[in-house]
């Protein structure tokens, strides 16, 4: 048994990534197809469905605004969430798990729940859902816990030495943080951030219940489109946002220089 083990591990991981990356594969198969209707396997291959996107005014607008929301998202999310990390890890004291808890709380309810809370709490405050406002709070409220835990998981190696240093040779408090600080936490908001993008973009239940009236996201569209049509179209809406999320990953990584931190 134990001269076996190397060899079926690499075979059962590989069952695995497959049983995961299937449905991925069928969809981008699918929304290759010459046929009229959504299949597997494609009946011919054709492009026809992505020039039948690109030339949709509908699902363009929906990935316009997808991307705004989870990019305004993400932004405000990494700022709060740095914030609460740092306070959760120097300053909180007794608190902590309480500030821990609250942070986290999105998480341990469904977001449905969280969608219709927050649906009340800005009809009752005379907000509605009348602009962006009420949707990326929704947004910022169920991706801030990623960018909270990533960041404080970087916080538990880190060396304040290096922070003492930069305070006794004069540096600011403000320019400590973007010399020291930042550069040495940035591994974990930069994973909280594409955590953060990637939920934002592709939730459904708090854009659903806390859009405008004539605003939709991308799932959104998705959704209302596959009730009245079943064609190869929404296989290719479906390809073109998988690639959107690769890109923003493997751009982040090049630009950012991400890289993976271990503890």
């Amino acid at each position: 048994m134990k001269q076996r083990r190397p060899i079926l591990f690499p075979i059962f991981c590989g069952l695995v990534y497959a049983f995961l990356l299937a449905p991925i594969l069928v969809v981008v198969g699918a929304s290759f197809s010459a046929g009229a209707f959504l299949a597997f396997p494609p009946q011919g291959l054709s492009l026809r469905w992505y020039e039948a996107f690109f030339g949709n005014e509908v699902f363009v607008t929906a990935i316009w605004t997808s991307l705004q929301v989870a990019t305004i998202a993400t932004l405000v999310s990494a700022a709060i969430g740095t914030a609460a990390a740092l306070y959760h890890a120097r300053h909180a004291g007794r608190a902590k798990e309480a500030i821990r808890i609250a942070v986290l709380a999105p998480l341990l309810l469904p977001e449905v729940l969280t969608a219709i809370a927050l649906l009340f709490f800005f009809y009752a405050i005379g907000i509605g859902t009348r602009n962006l406002v009420a949707l990326v709070t929704g947004h910022v409220l169920i991706t801030l816990p990623f960018v909270f835990m990533n960041v404080s998981a970087s916080l538990q190696g880190f060396d304040r030495s290096w922070e003492l240093a930069a305070r006794s040779l004069g540096a600011r408090p403000w320019r400590v943080f973007v010399r020291i600080t930042l550069p040495l936490i940035k591994p974990g908001l930069i994973g909280g951030c594409l955590f953060a993008f990637i939920i934002s973009f592709d939730t459904f239940a708090i854009s659903f219940l806390l859009k405008d009236v004539g605003t939709s996201t991308l799932p959104i569209q998705l959704f209302d489109y596959l009730r009245l049509n079943f064609t190869p179209e929404a296989a290719a809406v479906s390809t073109i946002s998988i690639v959107m999320t690769l890109l923003v990953v493997v751009v982040t990584e090049k630009v950012l220089g991400l890289k993976v931190q271990r503890f």
